[in-house]
Order: C-alpha cells, then structure tokens, then sequence
C-alpha cells in the first residue's frame, strides 16, 4: 500500500508540473487547470490509504473537511466575477499559506507533547528490528525509552525542526499578507494604508519573530511557540498594509512564492514527496513572476515592499496642467472607422465594467470595413498576472490578435488611432520623461506616439495609484467620459450606421 501511495504522490508532482507549463500560455491554460486539478484530487484521494491515517475519527474529519470546504469553493469561483479574480486569488493563496503554517503548527505540538520525530524513528527502527511486533506495542515502547518534553529540535531533528520552523514563519507571513491584499482590492481596506513608524515597526516585528522562530525549534514552551507564531501573523500583516494598490500584482505574485516555499518545507517535515514537488513548483514559478512584474514597473522588489509607492501621490503632485480634451462616441467612431490601424489598450476599469465584449464586437465590425486591429498587454494590466488575456479570451478574441508590451511598442508610431479603455500606470508617458514621477523609469506601452489616443474614462481623477496622468493631457488624446461598456456599445452602434 506505501508503494502505491507513493506512487501516486509522485503521479500528482507530475501533472502538477505538467499544469503548470500548460498554464503559460493563453491556448493551453484551461488544459493545464484540469490536469493540476486532477492531480490535486489525486493526492487527496490517496491521503485516505496513507498509513499515518488511523481511526475512524480521522477518516470521518477528512471527509467532513473536504465537503465543507469543496462546496464553498465551487459556489464562490461559480459566483466570482472576472473583475473579483484577483480577490479570489489572493484569498485562495492565502489559504495556501495557513494550511502550511497549520501543518507546521501540529508537527511543532507534536514534538512538544508527544515526542515527534524521535518516537516515530524509534517506532521504525523498532518495527524494522523486531518484524514480528505489532505497531501499538512498538509506539508504546518508544514511548517509553524516549523522555517526553524535550525540545522541538531535538524530537524533530534538525533538517526536519529548522524547516517546520521556517515554514511556519513563512505561512504565516503568506496567509495575513494576502488576507490583506484580499481586503485592499475588495475595497474593504484603504489602498494606502501606511501608518506611521510603520517601516520600523516592521522591521521591530520581523526581528522578534526571528527571535522567537530560533526558541521555539531549542524550547519547551507552548506560550515560546504561540508567541512565534502570533508574530508572524502580525508580520505578514505589517507588510502587506503600507504597500499601494498599483503594487497589487507584484505582491499577489510574491505571496504565492512564499505559500510554495512554505509547503515546500512542510511537505519535507512529512515526508510527503507531492507536497514538496508542488511547493517547490509554485515556490519557483512566483518567485520568476515577481521579479518579471518587478522588471516590468522597473522597481526592485525592496522598493516594491518598502518605498510606499503611491502613498499621497495624488496630494504630492499638482498635475501636468493643460486641459483634457473630450470626444464624442460618434466622433471617436468616425475616427476608428476610417483609420488604417487601430490598436486596443485594456485596463482594470475594461473589467470593471465588463466591456470586453463589446470591444469585441467593436472590433469585428471595424475588421469588417477593412480596418487592422491589435489589443497591447502592458505586463502588469490589470490587478494579477493574465488578467487582461483572461477577460480577452473570455470574449473571444483570437490569440493571434493579443500582443505583449516588447511586440507592439515599435508599431505605434505607424497607428492612426490607439483605444485606452481602462488604463492608466501603464500607459503615462511621465514614465519616460518626469523623473519626479514616482513611475519614472518604468517601461510602458507608446500610446502617445500613436497619431490619435481616445481614452476611455469614467471620470477626471487620477487612476487607482493616484498618480496623474500627463496622457490625458497630451495634444492628440481625447477624453471619452462614461462607463466602459456604454460607451463601447455606443461605439458599435455608431460604427454600425458608417
């Protein structure tokens, strides 16, 4: 039975890697969902067979776990809107972080009372010596030959504490970290949440909780280990608060790092080889998207993390001054119909009001008049990862149309119009040319080297970071005020009647 739990654990490793290649591309990413998922309930499927899974009380737990927790999932993924994945994600990641740091939690208990590791490698090396000898007289006399109340380290061992203890500071940090994230881009927590003295309280914080993770692997004391684990709770939670909205996609990014490594550690404290493939996997691939999407804003990751990018940008800059500059949607209709090319700049406000489909149409009748049309994906559009490319594919527009920021910058110059609906970080020309700009220096799409630029707006303001835009205020953009959609379905019909 342990060879064929085994080798579904490795089974599971596979297609989670295999997954997770798929998902790198737009084609093949439902695809890899499927094979991940399968692998995921494969390695819970076989749990029920693994020998450390005893009695009836446990089976019974299990089951009730996975019912509770299955049917809330699939009745809030079947509920969530595209525009509340992010949300979803961070919630989810986190959940990651707090089953790692739960796990870690009861191997640490375990030692504690009950002589941990070194009971269970007596209870090997006496079930290996003596064949004939059942399990329950083997733990019993473990138990007995091994002083219960010793040190985590010294019941766990080494490899196996120093891990336990790191995955726990590490979950920990992860599951409070994107529980704020979760509550900032849900709008039930300010974007810019800085208090004050905050970087040294976070620095105060995360140097007790180095303290206490090194006690708790040489303690005895539950009230060391509560103390570790409620400051790293109180950690993630200090690092996540003074980071701005803008900065979302890079955090989300390295919370999911941090889940994996957690597992990763965890999976080693249990000998569970799925737990540390998968966590491995996840640890790796967050942790090359968090330094893409850092590269992408130009930013280190301590900047990310540290420099409270955004904080009271709004106050701090007094505008590039000018005037915006409104259109109409017959006008801005006219303009895209009788262009030679026209190029497509999807934002989070796109799917704010779920627009995508009718930008879609839009673009379909413009094809119809003869009219090429491309859709440019800044790195981090959006507030997660793909997000643009997912609500893109979700109306259908072909993959062949969608092109990253590197492939289509040279062609703007040669645009007749450039469509900006939604967006705004991504698409300020400040980030080229205002070194007082806190975007300074972040690679960004062209738009404003397009002949025209009609951007597409509910309002006036500033965009979710607060720092103004001196595209709006540029000689060849015009402003389309109103919700997304209206606007775009304003678009199709005045399109229509050309």
């Amino acid at each position: 039975m342990d060879t064929i739990v085994q080798l579904s654990y490795f089974l599971a490793a596979v297609l989670f890697i295999l997954g997770l290649k798929a998902m790198s591309s737009p084609k093949t990413a439902r695809k890899g969902v499927i094979w991940a998922g399968v692998g995921m309930v494969l390695a819970t499927l076989v749990t029920f067979f693994h020998e450390s899974v005893t009695g009836v009380a446990n089976y019974i737990l299990i089951i009730i776990a996975i019912a509770a927790a299955g049917a809330g999932a699939w009745y809030s993924a079947k509920k969530v809107p595209m525009t509340g994945m992010p949300q979803m994600v961070a919630l989810y990641n986190g959940m990651g972080g707090g089953a790692a740091a739960a796990i870690a939690a009861v191997e640490i208990s375990h030692a504690l009372h009950s002589g941990g590791g070194a009971i269970k490698a007596k209870v090997e090396q006496l079930l290996a010596n003596n064949p004939d000898m059942s399990e329950k007289a083997a733990v019993a006399a473990a138990k007995a030959d091994i002083e219960v109340g010793g040190t985590v380290g010294s019941y766990l061992g080494t490899d196996v504490g120093i891990l336990a203890v790191l995955g726990a500071l590490i979950g920990t940090v992860a599951f409070t970290g994107s529980l704020v994230a979760w509550a900032k881009l849900d709008g039930r927590m300010q974007r810019n949440s800085l208090m004050p003295m905050q970087q040294y309280a976070n620095v105060l914080v995360f140097a007790l909780a180095i303290i206490f993770g090194i006690l708790t692997f040489f303690t005895t004391s539950p009230v060391v280990v509560v103390l570790f684990f409620a400051l790293g709770l109180l950690f993630g939670l200090f690092m996540a608060v003074p980071i701005g909205g803008a900065d979302m996609p890079v955090v989300i990014s390295l919370f999911n790092a941090l889940t994996g490594l957690a597992v990763g550690f965890e999976g080693y404290a249990l000998g569970n080889p799925a737990m540390i493939i998968a966590g491995t996997v996840v640890g790796s691939a967050g942790t090359l998207l968090t330094q893409l999407m850092a590269k992408a804003m130009n930013r280190s990751l301590a900047n990310v993390l540290f420099a409270g990018f955004g904080q009271g940008a709004a106050e701090q800059e007094a505008g590039p001054g000018g005037e915006m500059k409104e259109i109409q949607p017959e006008d801005a209709a006219i303009m895209c119909t009788y262009a030679s090319q026209v190029i497509i700049v999807p934002g989070y406000g796109m799917a704010v009001a779920q627009a995508q489909h009718k930008m879609w149409e839009f673009v379909q009748i413009l094809q119809d008049k003869g009219v090429t049309v491309k859709f440019a994906i800044h790195p981090v559009a959006g507030r997660m990862p793909g997000h643009m490319n997912v609500l893109l594919a979700e109306a259908g527009v072909p993959y062949d149309m969608i092109f990253d920021m590197e492939d289509i910058n040279a062609e703007f110059e040669q645009t007749d119009v450039t469509i900006v609906i939604g967006a705004n970080d991504v698409v300020n020309p400040a980030a080229r040319t205002d070194e007082s700009s806190p975007i300074y220096g972040m690679p960004i799409l062209d738009v404003d080297k397009s002949e025209n630029v009609i951007v597409v707006k509910r309002g006036r303001g500033a965009g979710f970071s607060g720092v103004e835009n001196k595209l709006f205020f540029a000689d060849n953009a015009r402003l389309l005020f109103g919700d997304g959609q209206k606007v775009a379905t304003s678009l199709v019909s005045n399109a229509k009647e050309l």
